[in-house]
């Protein structure tokens, strides 16, 4: 598989385990938004590639990427030093099963995200062509703690300023954000505030309903098993890129 070699343009630490970069776009690069690709650095012995969410839209000319620092790890202790000007491997093809094309029509459509799972619905949510399938779109992110969830709460307040997407978002785009480990508005696991319907509570939504939503998934290998099991007991259906279904979940970052 061909790849690129790309100038990083920002680099933005959002806590002391968390960052988020930019680099330039290949113009020969395509992707869906939701998609993800292996990136790199070209500066190791061997060069090690990971999955990364392009959080970036399709319609985007920069690609950025939002990374947790693992002490150990053999990429993204490397990773966390990158700065301006720098450069990264971009592998040429994007792949990913959280993308638009592999739900069924819908009414609502529900973002489940942990941690860095957020990444690829910060793709999702700055795509016109989502609001366009969806009449409601609830983005839900749950994070140890409040300092974890500034990226996100950026992204949003992105999409709220960007004149363009405002046109398109109008009313449709909620985000609901819970914490773990330190208290906030909501507190809990996403998944205990579905089942105990403190999540409907709190949003004064209809509980979800295999007829009218679809559902992407993106966290830990634990948090994505036990939302799949929730969903398949109430009905959904699991999609994939060549067969939609009313849920899709990424199986690219966790185990």
């Amino acid at each position: 598989m061909s790849k690129f070699l790309q100038k990083v343009l920002y680099v933005k630490h959002w806590d002391t385990n968390l960052f988020s970069f930019q680099v330039e776009r290949p113009k020969d690069f395509r992707f869906k938004s939701g998609e993800f690709v292996m990136i790199g650095l070209p500066d190791l012995q061997k060069p090690v590639l990971r999955a990364y969410s392009i959080c970036s839209p399709s319609w985007d000319n920069i690609l950025e990427f939002y990374s947790i620092i693992v002490e150990d790890g053999p990429l993204t202790s490397k990773l966390k030093h990158i700065k301006t000007d720098d450069k990264i491997i971009l592998m040429s093809k994007s792949t990913g099963t959280l993308i638009l094309d592999a739900l069924k029509p819908a009414k609502r459509l529900f973002l489940f995200s942990t941690g860095t799972g957020f990444a690829p619905f910060s793709s999702i949510i700055q795509d016109p062509e989502t609001y366009e399938k969806f009449e409601k779109v609830i983005l839900t992110h749950t994070c140890r703690t409040k300092s974890e969830q500034k990226y996100s709460e950026n992204i949003i307040n992105s999409c709220f300023n960007n004149e363009m997407l405002r046109e398109f978002i109008g009313e449709k785009l909620t985000y609901y954000k819970t914490t773990t480990k330190e208290n906030s508005n909501f507190n809990g696991r996403i998944t205990n505030k579905i089942k105990d319907k403190s999540f409907y509570n709190d949003l004064k939504i209809s509980e979800l309903d295999s007829q009218d939503d679809c559902i992407m998934i993106c966290g830990s290998l634990d948090f994505n098993n036990e939302l799949k099991d929730l969903l398949l007991n109430k009905g959904f259906d699991e999609g994939a890129t060549n067969k939609p279904g009313t849920f899709v979940l990424e199986k690219a970052f966790v185990g």
